[in-house]
């Protein structure tokens, strides 16, 4: 069983994280390998070199990646609990042929 809270930072985290790499990544790279067009797609009202974009986008992209941590445990919990615990079928299990 996974942990919702500890699943929801996590991914929180590295989303907040990827978002900062993101950003590096269009500073330092020229205009034609920029991703920012689709920063400004996601990220709704972010806006590309602009403390408030910035800070907006990392607060979306932390809240992203908690969405996806707080749909994603539940499902697999569910799956784990229904079939995570499975036995084989008698006919699947290999015999001793002593």
């Amino acid at each position: 069983m996974l942990n919702i809270k500890l699943v929801s930072w996590s991914l929180g985290l590295w989303s907040a994280v990827t978002f900062i790499v993101c950003v590096i990544y269009g500073l330092v790279t020229p205009q034609a390998l920029h991703m920012h067009e689709l920063l400004e797609q996601v990220l709704p009202a972010f806006k590309w070199l602009t403390w408030w974009g910035f800070l907006l986008g990392l607060v979306e992209s932390f809240l992203y990646g908690v969405y996806a941590g707080l749909v994603y445990v539940p499902i697999y919990n569910f799956l784990q609990r229904r079939w995570g615990n499975a036995r084989p079928c008698p006919e699947e299990t290999p015999k001793d042929d002593d």
